[in-house]
């Protein structure tokens, strides 16, 4: 194993004057190309959309012997990274280095430490539906490059369920449970998409048929061996704190303890239900917020409300919008994608299209609607803020397009994620809602929401809280609706160390402002902070912190 990824930060940055632009080392430069190159080809997809990236198109294998194959050549980047001799080079040089240390610890904690591929059969289904719908929340039609890969994507199916079967030895029974229950339907589903489908592509019907019926055999067959197998499958679903401590120190690079994290999430929730508190009692005597009644005034309503928001920030001085970063839009959800489900509904778009605008799918408004998109259909600016400007997209879009690549990948949610909910309290501070009370109602319960999952996602990854457990908590204390609340569950438990990287990487950006302006006094420009933190908006917090103040690491 690789010892200089277990070092700790503080001995790996090595304090140094930055120059005035930010080069990467060309030994680092080449090692960085091939390894994301080799990760753009091998990363698992995930229902997360901020770390979607660019693929090479073609077939996936999760056999075994692949498996060992990508153990071999991670063991290869490991050796490479470890003959860099980085002792002596300027502060922004060492974080793309630290940077590097993280992509890889990434990959070491998908294969060994948290290896989804080995004992969570809702990893399968991310590499087949979860694949295809995300090629689909590219809107249509498709070309012929374009439909050649979504039928890749579904004729590729049987065989990665296949290698997912050999290699799901025991997994947790709630995890197949999920599995099980996600797969319902799932040959009706599968055939409304391709009959929705079909007509915006370059395919023949029965062409796209043929797949999609050996697809929907396979995901049959995969569903009915894990509802045979449920019986005798263990019920304990922890990571473990070992291997969460090390996600935390070598991936995310969050110099806390578990305990630590449950702490600020626990201070956080008592604030932000003090204050939720305080609105409502202020607003008690007016009328409620209506919810937008079809959908083309809720399309229209945020393109008014995404144009506003650009202002406002430019105006007040508080973040640069360039004039080339296009549009946070509305569409209708199409079919075949309402049909297939299985990720967020959305397009970000990527580094090769960012001159079009970013999708948010919607279905009609109404009472049903989830936790968020209810709060949407009163007011699309909170979304807007967290998913759109400023927020994922506008740092997305930033991001991609600076000038060091090492620094346009994501590496972990801390930052990107920590950015998303800074910016919703940010906005609010900064008088964005001032005309509508209510509304700061609702970023209050976002609020409350987020400090929830600090402890949800730490007790579920120590076992001291069951996916039912962690459901029914997020349900009665947000409150949210039921299905809203499970869904959080399962993504927090199959995936430990995300869901609190809200909460916490917002609490360092704010630690990191507060220093910022202590050093900085009378120069400190709110503008400048935020253009440095939203186009670095892919490097951890405590690295940006370091190159910005030329401070050493301690802890927030």
């Amino acid at each position: 194993m690789n010892l200089r990824l277990l070092l700790p930060l503080s001995l790996l940055l090595i304090a140094a004057t930055p120059p005035p632009e930010n080069t990467a080392h060309p030994d680092l430069q080449q090692l960085a190309a091939d390894f994301w190159k080799w990760r753009a080809e091998y990363a698992p997809f995930t229902g997360d959309d901020v770390n979607r990236m660019e693929r090479p198109g073609g077939t996936r294998n999760w056999s075994r012997a692949s498996m060992d194959a990508r153990d071999r050549q991670l063991r290869a980047f490991e050796d490479r990274y470890a003959k860099i001799e980085f002792q002596g080079w300027t502060i922004p040089q060492q974080v793309d280095y630290r940077l590097i240390g993280s992509a890889l610890s990434r990959v070491k904690y998908e294969l060994d430490f948290n290896p989804r591929w080995k004992r969570d059969p809702n990893f399968y289904i991310e590499q087949t539906l979860t694949a295809l719908a995300e090629a689909l929340t590219v809107p249509g039609p498709y070309d012929q490059a374009q439909s050649r890969e979504i039928l890749t994507r579904i004729e590729n199916i049987p065989s990665i369920l296949q290698e997912g079967s050999e290699n799901l030895k025991n997994p947790p029974a709630p995890f197949a449970e999920v599995a099980v229950q996600s797969l319902d339907g799932i040959r009706e589903r599968l055939g409304r998409m391709a009959v929705a489908l079909r007509p915006l592509t370059t395919l023949e019907q029965q062409t796209l048929t043929a797949a999609v019926d050996r697809a929907a055999d396979a995901l049959a067959k995969f569903q009915q061996q894990l509802k045979q197998r449920l019986p005798s499958l263990p019920k304990q679903t922890a990571l473990g704190r070992d291997a969460y401590v090390w996600f935390l120190r070598n991936v995310a690079l969050m110099p806390f303890a578990p305990e630590e994290l449950l702490a600020m999430g626990r201070q956080e929730w008592n604030r932000a239900v003090a204050f939720e508190t305080y609105e409502k009692n202020r607003n008690k005597d007016l009328a409620p917020l209506k919810m937008v009644d079809n959908l083309d005034k809720w399309i229209a309503e945020n393109a008014a409300n995404e144009e506003q928001i650009r202002k406002f920030l430019v105006n007040r001085g508080i973040l640069s919008v360039p004039d080339w970063v296009q549009h946070y839009t509305f569409r209708v959800t199409p079919e075949y994608l309402r049909a297939l489900g299985f990720t967020e509904t959305d397009d970000f778009t990527s580094p090769s299209r960012l001159n079009q605008n970013c999708i948010r799918y919607l279905t009609e408004p109404s009472p049903n609607l989830g936790y968020f998109w209810r709060a949407s259909a009163m007011d699309t600016r909170p979304i807007c803020v967290h998913e759109g400007i400023p927020g994922h997209y506008l740092q997305l879009c930033l991001s991609w397009k600076q000038d060091d690549p090492i620094r346009r990948h994501y590496y972990d949610s801390g930052a990107n994620e920590g950015i998303g909910f800074y910016a919703e309290e940010m906005m609010l501070q900064a008088g964005l809602f001032d005309n509508s009370p209510h509304t700061r109602e609702i970023i209050y319960n976002f609020m409350r929401l987020r400090a929830l999952r600090v402890e949800v996602d730490v007790k579920l990854a120590l076992g001291e809280f069951s996916l039912d457990q962690a459901a029914k908590y997020l349900e009665e204390n947000v409150p949210m609706d039921a299905q809203t609340a499970r869904q959080e569950a399962i993504a927090f438990s199959t995936a430990p160390g995300q869901a609190m990287t809200y909460q916490i990487g917002k609490l360092q950006i704010m630690k990191f402002l507060a220093e910022a302006r202590l050093k900085q006094r009378d120069q400190f420009s709110l503008r400048a902070f935020h253009d440095f933190v939203w186009k670095n908006g892919n490097v951890p917090i405590a690295l940006q912190r370091w190159e910005y103040l030329n401070a050493g690491e301690t802890k927030p």
